[in-house]
């Protein structure tokens, strides 16, 4: 096994890397307060390296999330290629890819995922067109009218197009401005412009047909995936910051960084980042290769999870006072840490639902 990046891949990552440095700096993030960088998402798509993904696949993706996350920069890079150009790409129709592919790419279309990464798909029902709300789940490939409410979608309040799983673990595409769909800005640690989805017999299409519906859980792995590999450069930009700060800090004459403590919590931290990071490459390699990766996304989004707390934690306390300052970049780290975690689910039902899975390959494999 050999997931190690190819040149397109590192090339489009180190792209990436410069507009992020360039552009995502903490006097600007500062300035942003939790608005999105209209701007950065406008020099991203400008470079081209949204509509790369559909080349340089999710392990590329996850490369270009780590640099998103090393500088915390507000821009919907996960949330529109994950549910809108690799979920259109894939499991869409050819006239779907037509129709909503050239504006993902171009970044005209902002989309975002009505996922729930814990406890199942979201208590959305589906209804055929003209039937009353709580009729029977439609089927095929027809369009349906939604009724539901969602909590929290990550980038809901700038989303063009909406990726809605039903309770039945149909996925639909939605319109955030057609008739029934509500939008209400929710106020999440991190500033992704999150919002509260409520629809109301809400028009949306299949994403798929009849023969080949979109499978619910190949786009969850994906999702989990990207995410931990936006919690890995989370985790790395903190811990990077962490490092320099203890190396150049001084107490009775020594730098922060030559105590033992100090040494071993960064160490844990570091183990922890790559724990992340390797798990995520993993997933996505094989997601890429056609192969099985939905256990390994949900080992991915359990480090990202767990360990990904821990990390963002360890790089705040190594700040000392100045880790609690709200205004300091070290913090902004720890907000994100701490609600990636949030969003990817718990530990404890994490593996739960591994485990189910586990037990369940098991079970079918023959004797």
């Amino acid at each position: 096994m050999d997931f190690t990046p190819t040149d397109e891949q590192r090339a489009a990552s180190a792209l990436a890397a410069e507009i992020f440095t360039d552009l995502s700096t903490p006097a600007r993030l500062a300035t942003l307060g939790t608005a999105t960088d209209g701007d950065l998402w406008k020099a991203l798509t400008a470079a081209g390296l949204p509509e790369a993904v559909e080349d340089i696949g999710l392990l590329g993706l996850v490369l270009l999330l780590e640099e998103q996350g090393r500088a915390t920069a507000q821009v919907p890079l996960a949330a529109t290629c994950v549910h809108g150009l690799l979920a259109v790409a894939a499991h869409g129709t050819p006239e779907q890819r037509e129709r909503l592919l050239p504006p993902l790419r171009s970044g005209a279309e902002v989309a975002a995922g009505a996922f729930t990464h814990g406890g199942g798909p979201p208590p959305v029902r589906a209804a055929p067109v003209g039937a009353k709300s709580g009729a029977a789940r439609t089927g095929g490939g027809a369009p349906a009218r939604l009724t539901g409410t969602v909590p929290v979608v990550p980038w809901l309040c700038e989303a063009t197009l909406l990726l809605v799983p039903d309770a039945d673990r149909r996925l639909w595409l939605v319109r955030t401005a057609a008739e029934g769909v509500g939008v209400v800005p929710v106020a999440t640690t991190a500033p992704w412009s999150a919002g509260r989805l409520t629809l109301d017999g809400a028009p949306a299409e299949p994403l798929g047909d009849a023969e080949g519906p979109a499978p619910y859980d190949e786009v969850l792995a994906t999702a989990r995936t990207a995410f931990a590999g936006l919690q890995a450069g989370v985790c790395a930009g903190a811990l990077a910051r962490a490092v320099a700060h203890t190396s150049t800090r001084e107490q009775f004459g020594r730098p922060l960084s030559t105590n033992q403590g100090v040494l071993l919590r960064a160490a844990d931290a570091h183990m922890d980042t790559e724990a992340i990071r390797v798990t995520a490459y993993e997933a996505a390699w094989r997601r890429d290769e056609g192969l099985d990766a939905a256990p390994h996304a949900m080992t991915a989004a359990w480090w990202a999870a767990e360990a990904g707390i821990r990390v963002v934690h360890a790089g705040q306390h190594l700040h000392g006072g100045i880790g609690a300052d709200v205004t300091h970049p070290a913090h902004r780290h720890f907000l994100w840490g701490r609600q990636l975690g949030a969003y990817l689910g718990s530990g404890a039902q994490l593996l739960e639902e591994l485990g189910e899975l586990l037990t369940a390959n098991r079970m079918e494999e023959p004797v």
